[in-house]
């Protein structure tokens, strides 16, 4: 295998934006290109995850990128997964390029759903679920991780306190990201008083729906050396997978399929939980990001919401959880996360981070999930 490289990353702001879909999807991908120190000829393949493209009437994405970038000769994959779309659309980026493939790659995630309102973008997203067990009964995502929560609590004992807690970490960190969708201060006690969307889940505890696209260039190890010194390779990549249908699982307070990805990325990077300097994890709802940590290996199971008590996982703690401000705070174009994931990972590691630099970080981690968990993807990056 060749080893695999992210040379450019780029990034919208994120929220609700006035321009299409594909001029969204584009301003990414030049700055992506801008930031590799390269031209759009160099590239050779496209990898573009999105979701909902019919809601902005444009599917089929990949030709009208590239040849918008006019490098309409170029071959492109047009990538679906539900949340967890541009993680997947990375990995088969990733995948083309250790298998020598081609030397040089990009990865652009899009999404554009806001202007259909709330009552159609919940039933867009309801889709993504096993929807004849739950999207077409009216469990709605909201009140599949109400019920992860529900039993986290009564499991572990914690308390809807500490859910509010990582929300609060999560908006001070998007305080400091100007791309972020929720730059708002906020506190325990507003969380607590927010409205309740499915109980124990409240407003605050929900990410936003978002548009936005992210894109990253990746490439060979040669061809990285060869156009700049500013770049991050990428050492461990992992796929698995979980029941569609929350019913199916033995316990909901874990993710199957975020344990499968994360064994299989820690194994081929050679490194343990221990030596993650930081992580953007799928934080969707508040009580993903217990879930996520410990599935993850950076806590014992039932043990995160005492990391979080204590602090451990703010920014420059024992191990930074979403500096970039997560899904709860950054936002989620759902086709456009896991991607944007890599670009924080890629901006904190060339030192392009700004006020939330993570000091000293030598290895971060983007965990990226489709719906409840039934497809996750896990990637590691080291600095060079």
């Amino acid at each position: 295998m060749e080893k695999v490289c992210v040379i450019g990353a780029g990034s919208t702001k994120y929220g609700k934006l006035e321009d299409s879909i594909t001029d969204i999807a584009l301003q990414a991908s030049v700055d992506a290109i801008e930031s590799a120190g390269i031209e759009p000829k160099e590239i050779q393949a496209g990898y573009i995850s999105n979701v909902f493209g019919i809601a902005d009437k444009q599917v089929h994405l990949g030709p009208v990128i590239m040849s918008n970038l006019g490098i309409p000769e170029v071959p492109s994959l047009s990538i679906e997964s539900a949340c967890g779309s541009g993680s997947v659309s990375f990995r088969e980026a990733y995948a083309n390029v250790a298998a020598g493939f081609y030397d040089a790659v990009l990865a652009t995630g899009v999404e554009k759903v806001t202007h259909t309102g709330t009552e159609w973008t919940t039933t867009y997203f309801s889709y993504c679920s096993d929807f004849f067990y739950e999207g077409g009964e009216g469990a709605s995502f909201p009140g599949l991780f109400a019920s992860m929560a529900r039993a986290y609590l009564a499991e572990f004992k914690a308390t809807e306190e500490d859910l509010a807690m990582v929300a609060v970490k999560n908006h001070d960190n998007g305080l400091l990201n100007p791309k972020a969708h929720l730059r708002k201060k906020i506190t325990v006690d507003d969380v607590l008083k927010s409205a309740v969307v499915a109980s124990p889940l409240k407003l605050y505890d929900c990410c936003p729906f978002s548009d936005g696209a992210s894109a990253v260039i990746l490439c060979s190890e040669k061809f990285a050396k060869a156009h700049t010194k500013n770049y991050v390779q990428v050492t461990g990549s992992g796929r698995g997978g979980s029941p569609a249908a929350l019913q199916g699982r033995e316990r909901i307070t874990t993710i199957p399929s975020t344990k499968l990805a994360a064994q299989a990325a820690y194994k081929m990077a050679g490194i343990t939980p221990k030596d993650v300097d930081f992580a953007e994890v799928h934080d969707c709802f508040t009580i993903a990001e217990l879930v996520d940590t410990e599935d993850l290996g950076f806590f014992e199971k039932g043990t995160a919401v005492q990391a979080v008590r204590e602090g451990r996982t703010k920014l420059n703690g024992d191990i930074s959880i979403n500096p970039s401000g997560g899904l709860k705070s950054k936002g989620h174009p759902i086709g456009a996360t896991g991607i944007g994931q890599v670009a924080e990972v890629f901006d904190q590691l060339t030192g392009k981070a700004g006020e939330r630099t993570v000091k000293d970080a030598k290895i971060g981690l983007t965990h990226n999930f489709g719906a409840t968990g039934a497809s996750c993807a896990v990637h590691i990056f080291q600095s060079v």
